[in-house]
């Protein structure tokens, strides 16, 4: 077993038709993260921009502005995905020792492309498990005086 809970939805009923409507399955984090899906219904309207997230989702009316990714994965993804280049660029040094110009053709583009796309992925991925986990900031419980 994965020991992971499968999301439930509660089945609907129509008012006029009286028909029983099954709601899409919640998709998981790995597809929202791929397909910027929304973390609710599934619809592709997660991204407004690049990297920027839509305020509400247009299909379901989910306020994805509620949720807090922060800055924490642009840190950890730079420092991985540099480290990954700065080997890339010195393994090409000390085998082929080309000038430098081509370092630049070469990194800056696939440094720039490794940051964004994996920014994109990761931020997703976190907003899925938000909604999943129904994740909300800490709340310090007050003690009784």
């Amino acid at each position: 077993m994965s020991g992971a809970v499968p999301a439930r939805r509660s089945t609907a009923v129509d008012r006029v038709t009286g028909d029983v409507q099954t709601p899409a399955p919640v998709p998981e984090p790995l597809q929202v993260a791929l397909h910027g899906l929304c973390p609710r219904c599934g619809a592709k309207t997660l991204f407004a921009g690049l990297t920027n997230f839509t305020d509400r989702c247009p299909a379901c009316d989910l306020d994805i502005s509620a949720f807090n990714v922060g800055d924490g994965p642009a840190a950890f993804l730079t420092l991985i995905i540099g480290a990954i280049v700065m080997i890339g660029a010195v393994t090409l040094t000390l085998t082929l020792a080309p000038p430098i110009w081509v370092h630049l053709l070469i990194w800056t583009p696939l440094t720039a492309i490794g940051v964004i796309g994996a920014l994109r992925l990761s931020k997703a991925a976190l907003i899925s498990l938000e909604y999943r986990n129904k994740a909300t900031e800490g709340r310090i419980k007050a003690e009784d005086a």
